[in-house]
């Protein structure tokens, strides 16, 4: 019986979840949207918003936690210098889940988890590479 286990443990040992969250998380501050099922969109997504508030943070300390759960450097920096600039008035909910279809194979329910303002970024952001 699993009795107060709050984790899900998505049938792999320790070290594979933490692998894969690291790499769900590392697409996600990447890209700023992404495709997974809905489980694994609901795991990482607390993690995520951990993330934002500390790049929100900013200091030195911030920027050492945050390495060691995402090891690439410029993740990071795009974290600390993009992302979390944008939700700096406000005080949590920086991701959204908005399911989407049922995969083919395994009929898993998937979902996108992005950003917030993941529209009005995107927008930002090609208007400025289209002006250079």
């Amino acid at each position: 019986m699993r009795h107060k286990i709050a984790t899900r443990h998505f049938n792999r040992t320790a070290n594979q979840r933490k692998a894969l969250f690291r790499s769900l998380l590392v697409a996600l501050i990447e890209y700023e949207r992404i495709e997974t099922t809905i489980t694994k969109a609901k795991a990482i997504r607390g993690m995520a918003e951990k993330m934002v508030t500390l790049g929100k943070r900013g200091d030195l300390h911030a920027k050492r936690i945050a390495f060691s759960d995402v090891p690439c450097r410029k993740t990071v920096a795009k974290l600390f210098s993009d992302i979390a600039p944008r939700f700096s008035d406000r005080n949590g909910g920086y991701l959204r889940i908005v399911r989407t279809r049922r995969r083919l194979k395994d009929q898993a329910e998937m979902a996108v988890i992005e950003f917030v303002d993941y529209e009005t970024a995107s927008k930002s952001s090609k208007a400025a590479k289209e002006k250079s």
